[in-house]
């Protein structure tokens, strides 16, 4: 894809995002850069103030196949799966394909469910294939899982484990619009028409060539060595009760990358890498206890104590 007209493309996907999504242009472009990473996405905030339009929205600007499901107590994994039921003119077991087999699947306020329903999701985000009744099935390509979910002091919620956290490569929050975005959102067309209405942008084949561009973005060796650095400084104890993975700081060069084809560079800069840094790794950790502070705000002063690459 020529870059002026993959420049161009992004601009125009992002603008669209903006109309729908009114007020919050990092949120977007985070959920886009997530997209491009080949990650999924974790939002985390209270209800009615557009996750589920996020992803609706989403869905419909890069041309992809939606399917949502709302996460209740109650929720089996074969609800999201699907099942095999038996067919009386073929006299055998047919299965039938659950909201799983989607290219953008939305589970909705996914802490509702039990512990057991959510771990049904850990193979389809990690491996793009499900296992039902001992049959590996894959799933279709792209698949972009976009969770929600309800702060955890909420009723009826559950505590996502740090295994299914450490499958969401970006998670964020949305928060309540400023006081001029609140008032478009009134005064406003109805969110669900607009959404609907949205067109097209882009073909499956140019997401994919998107994605592939994102990989070949290019990371220097200060680069790495600033992301190491960061990775270093989650382990020592000062900060946080666990460090980072190896798995999280590919994942914080991956969407680094995404974040730069987003600012139309083909270098990843340090100022991509803190862009980003918090809605990629601060879910991945636990802050000290004698820190007094949340892992996001535990990030932001770490890093404004390291220097740059």
């Amino acid at each position: 894809m020529n870059p002026s007209l993959t420049q161009d493309k992004l601009q125009l996907l992002l603008k669209q995002l903006n109309l729908i999504i009114v007020g919050k242009p990092t949120q977007v472009q985070n959920s886009v850069a997530c997209l491009l990473a080949g990650g999924h996405l974790l939002i985390e905030d209270v209800p009615g103030v557009g996750k589920t339009t996020l992803a609706h929205a989403l869905a419909r600007t890069f041309g992809l196949q939606f399917s949502r499901v709302q996460f209740t107590s109650d929720l089996m994994p074969s609800d999201v799966s699907g099942v095999s039921i038996f067919d009386r003119t073929s006299q055998g077991f047919v299965f039938h394909p659950g909201p799983l087999f989607a290219q953008v699947l939305l589970a909705d306020e996914i802490n509702r469910a039990s512990p057991k329903t959510q771990s049904a999701l850990l193979e389809a985000m990690e491996e793009k294939q499900v296992t039902v009744e001992g049959e590996t099935r894959p799933l279709p390509k792209p698949f972009f899982v976009i969770a929600t979910q309800n702060p955890h002091d909420q009723l009826g919620t559950y505590a996502l484990p740090e295994s299914q956290l450490d499958r969401f490569l970006m998670r964020i929050s949305l928060g309540y619009p400023d006081r001029a975005a609140e008032r478009t959102l009134l005064t406003g067309a109805d969110t669900r028409s607009k959404v609907d209405a949205l067109p097209c942008l882009l073909t499956t084949a140019e997401l994919q060539a998107l994605q592939t561009q994102v990989q070949l973005v290019h990371a220097s060796d200060s680069l790495l060595n600033y992301i190491q650095d960061i990775m270093a400084a989650t382990r020592s104890g000062k900060w946080f009760v666990q460090g980072l993975s190896p798995r999280a700081g590919i994942a914080l060069l991956r969407v680094a990358k995404a974040q730069a084809l987003l600012s139309g560079r083909d270098y990843v800069a340090p100022d991509d890498v803190q862009a980003v840094l918090p809605q990629t790794i601060a879910h991945r950790l636990t802050a000290v206890s004698s820190a007094g502070c949340n892992s996001t705000a535990q990030v932001m002063a770490m890093v404004q104590a390291l220097p740059l690459a």
